[in-house]
């Protein structure tokens, strides 16, 4: 293999890229399955709400970049209002080098905000786990635990109960 790529280096490096732009594009359809979920979940709860006659707003922005522990980082954004509240989902990954990049092997970052609530924001990570993508939540120490759908329902509940 060696002696081939000796003699043809030019088919070589085509074959790299190749590989290169092949992992790139499975992991860009990981990611924006993931983020899909993620809106999809909100959005549906929101929807219950809705027919429940909790009035929620629901506003979305695909071309959003926003700062993220040192990166930047291009995606969407979803917000969720209900009167002065706002709920905000931040989804997104870094495109090219001059992002910077993101740690902890993610492939995604995203991050919820509520207006006026700090302490209630969260921030999550989709990274590779037994070959799958999964979302993880941050903690300040850099711990990470799985998100579950109830974590997200908790988040929904702080919009729609304070």
């Amino acid at each position: 293999m060696l002696t081939e790529l000796g003699a043809n280096p030019a088919a070589a490096h085509r074959s790299a890229l190749a590989d290169y732009l092949a992992l790139k594009a499975t992991n860009d359809q990981i990611r924006e399955r993931a983020v899909r979920w993620l809106f999809d979940v909100l959005v549906e709860l929101a929807s219950i709400a809705n027919r429940r006659n909790m009035p929620i707003t629901v506003e979305r922005e695909d071309s959003h970049r926003f700062s993220h522990r040192g990166a930047t980082l291009a995606g969407s954004v979803l917000r969720l209002r209900h009167g002065v509240r706002c709920l905000t989902l931040e989804a997104g990954w870094t495109r090219v080098p001059g992002d910077g990049f993101m740690r902890g092997q993610a492939l995604a970052m995203a991050r919820i905000s509520h207006f006026g609530l700090k302490r209630a924001d969260t921030e999550m990570s989709l990274r590779h786990t037994d070959n799958l993508p999964n979302w993880f939540v941050l903690d300040k120490n850099n711990s990470v635990t799985p998100l579950t759908p109830e974590e997200l329902m908790r988040h929904f509940s702080i919009l729609v109960d304070r």
